[in-house]
C-alpha cells in the first residue's frame, strides 16, 4: 500500500530536516528522505553541514587555533607551555566524534516530532509521487500533498586536477588528513579556501592559496577585505591572485601544479592539494522528465522568492537554489515553507543573511557594502571602530581588525555592517537584530552596552557614523 504524507522532504540537510521538524510541529504528516551514509555506512542526518562541512571545519579550527595560541600566545600572559605538540589523529577523531553526536541529535529529533525517515535517495515523479530507492536497491512510491526539495550541493571538480582524495583532496578529503603535510596547495581563496587553509598553516604546513580572481574576497567590505589580505599574509598564508590552474601531475605522493599569473608561467609542488572552488546543486537523478520541475542551464532550480517551483505544492530550499550557499540561509527557508504549507504568511527577508568566515581573525556582514552602496548612487555616512582601541579586546591580546558600520547619509539607517576581529559573527549578528527593526546608527549608539565586552566596538562604531565616538578621534563625515 503507497504511503501518503502532507509533507515529504528529500534531502535531510540544514534545509531539509529543520523544515521536516518545523513541518511535523505545525501538525502536518511529515517524511523525510536522506541517502547519505558514514563510514560506518549507517545513514547520517544533517547533510554537508554537520558531516563534512560548517560543523566538523569548525572543530579543526577551534583545536588548531588552541594549538596555535598554546605555542605562540601564551606568553604574553605569562603562561610557559614547552614541548607542544599536535597529535592530528586525535584532533580529527575528535571532530569525528563531534559530527556523530550532532547527526544522532537530529535522528533523536526525527523521533520526538514524529518525522517519518525514509533512507535511501529520493526521486521527484509526476503528480508529486516520490520514488525511494533503499540502500538495498529495493523502491516503492510515497504521495505527497506537498514536496520540498532540500538536497543540496557538492564540490566543484576542476579538469586540471582531478579529485583523488589522496593527494588532490576537495574540502571533504581536506578534513581527514592523518598528518600536518610539509607544503600544502589550495586552490581558491574564498570562504572555504580560506578556512581549510588556515587550519593546515597553524599546524605547522608552508601554504600557498592560488586564486584566479584579481581581487581579495570580492564579495567582502573592500576595507575589510584589504585589512584581511594584510592579516592573512602576516600569518603566513601565501595568497597568489590571479593566478589560473592549467595543469596538475601526481608523482611520488606529490603534485605538481601549472597556473599562468601576470608573471607567466609558473609550477609549485606541494604534498597536498585542495581543490575549493566553490559548490554545485546536487540534481542527479532527482527530478523525473514528467516531474514538471523547472531548473537553469546550471541545474539550480527556479523558485520564487516563497521557494515555491513551478509545479503548485512543490518547494526547494538551501543550495539548490537561488541565493548563497549557506546553512543558516537553508534552514531558514525550510521553516518559511513549513509554515506556508501549514497556512501561515511567512516570508524571508534575503537581505539581511550573514556571511561569516571563522578564519582568525572572524569576517563577517551583513547588509550592503560601501562599494555597492556608491555603486547604487546612495550616500552615506561610516563610522568604524579598531579593535586595538577596545579594552576587552586588549586585555584578550586578540587587538586585530575593526567594526565598521555603514549609514544611510539622508536617513542615518544603517545599511551594512561589517567586521573583521575577534567574536566578528556575533557581533554582526547584532547588527541583523537591529537593522531588521529599522534601525539608525543614533539608536545604536543611544543603548547602553555593558562594559568591558567586544560589543562596544559596534557601539562605538556605530557612534562614529555621526562623529560621536567616545574612544577614538572623530573623522569627518563623507
Amino acid at each position: 500500500m503507497t504511503q501518503k504524507f502532507d509533507v515529504v522532504v528529500i534531502g535531510a540537510g540544514p534545509g531539509g530536516y529543520v523544515a521536516a521538524i518545523k513541518a511535523a510541529q505545525l501538525g502536518l504528516k511529515t517524511a523525510c528522505i536522506e541517502k547519505y551514509q558514514d563510514k560506518e555506512g549507517k545513514i547520517a542526518l544533517g547533510g554537508t553541514c554537520l558531516n563534512v562541512g560548517c560543523i566538523p571545519s569548525k572543530a579543526l579550527l577551534d583545536s588548531s587555533w588552541k594549538y596555535h595560541e598554546a605555542k605562540e600566545g601564551f606568553a604574553i600572559h605569562g603562561i610557559e607551555a614547552k614541548g607542544v605538540s599536535i597529535d592530528v589523529p586525535a584532533m580529527v577523531a575528535r571532530k569525528s566524534n563531534i559530527v556523530k553526536n550532532l547527526t544522532g541529535g537530529v535522528s533523536t529529533l526525527f523521533k520526538a516530532n514524529g518525522v517519518t525517515l525514509l533512507e535511501g535517495h529520493g526521486k521527484l515523479l509526476a503528480n508529486k509521487q516520490v520514488e525511494v530507492t533503499a540502500l538495498d536497491g529495493t523502491t516503492q512510491i510515497v504521495d505527497a500533498q506537498n514536496v520540498i526539495i532540500a538536497s543540496g550541493s557538492k564540490p566543484i571538480d576542476i579538469p586540471p586536477a582531478p579529485v583523488d582524495q589522496d593527494v588532490i583532496v576537495d574540502s571533504t578529503g581536506a578534513l581527514e588528513f592523518q598528518s600536518v603535510p610539509k607544503k600544502l596547495g589550495v586552490i581558491g581563496a574564498g570562504v572555504i579556501g580560506l578556512e581549510l587553509g588556515s587550519v593546515w598553516a597553524r599546524l605547522g604546513a608552508e601554504v600557498t592559496v592560488i586564486e584566479a580572481q584579481d581581487k581579495f574576497l570580492p564579495a567582502a567590505d573592500e576595507q575589510i577585505a584589504k585589512e584581511a589580505l594584510k592579516t592573512f599574509t602576516k600569518q603566513g598564508l601565501k595568497i597568489r591572485l590571479g593566478a589560473r590552474l592549467t595543469a596538475s601531475e601526481v608523482k611520488k605522493k606529490q603534485v605538481t601544479v601549472s597556473f599562468t599569473d601576470a608573471e607567466g608561467e609558473q609550477k609549485m609542488t606541494f604534498d597536498k592539494l585542495i581543490i575549493a572552488v566553490g559548490r554545485r546543486p546536487v540534481t542527479t537523478d532527482l527530478l523525473a522528465t514528467d516531474s514538471g520541475v523547472d531548473m537553469d542551464e546550471r541545474g539550480f532550480i527556479y523558485v520564487d522568492d516563497q521557494c515555491a517551483t513551478s509545479v503548485p505544492g512543490v518547494y526547494a530550499v538551501g543550495d539548490v537554489v537561488r541565493g548563497a550557499m549557506l546553512a543558516h540561509k537553508a534552514s531558514e527557508e525550510g521553516v518559511m515553507v513549513a509554515e506556508r504549507i501549514a497556512g501561515h504568511k511567512a516570508q524571508m527577508n534575503y537581505d539581511l543573511i550573514p556571511s561569516v568566515i571563522y578564519t582568525h581573525p572572524e569576517i563577517a556582514w551583513v547588509g550592503k557594502t560601501e562599494q555597492q552602496l556608491k555603486g547604487e548612487g546612495v550616500a552615506v555616512n561610516v563610522g568604524t571602530f579598531p579593535f586595538a582601541a577596545s579594552g576587552r579586546a586588549m586585555a584578550a591580546n586578540d587587538t586585530g581588525g575593526m567594526v565598521k558600520v555603514i549609514a544611510d547619509a539622508a536617513t542615518d539607517r544603517v545599511l551594512g555592517v561589517h567586521v573583521i576581529g575577534p567574536s566578528a559573527a556575533e557581533l554582526v549578528q547584532q547588527g541583523a537584530i537591529g537593522m531588521e527593526f529599522g534601525t539608525s546608527a543614533e539608536d545604536l549608539g543611544m543603548m547602553v552596552f555593558s562594559h568591558p565586552t567586544l560589543s562596544e566596538a559596534l557601539h562605538e562604531a556605530a557612534l562614529a557614523v555621526n562623529g560621536h565616538a567616545i574612544h577614538i578621534a572623530n573623522r569627518k563625515k563623507r
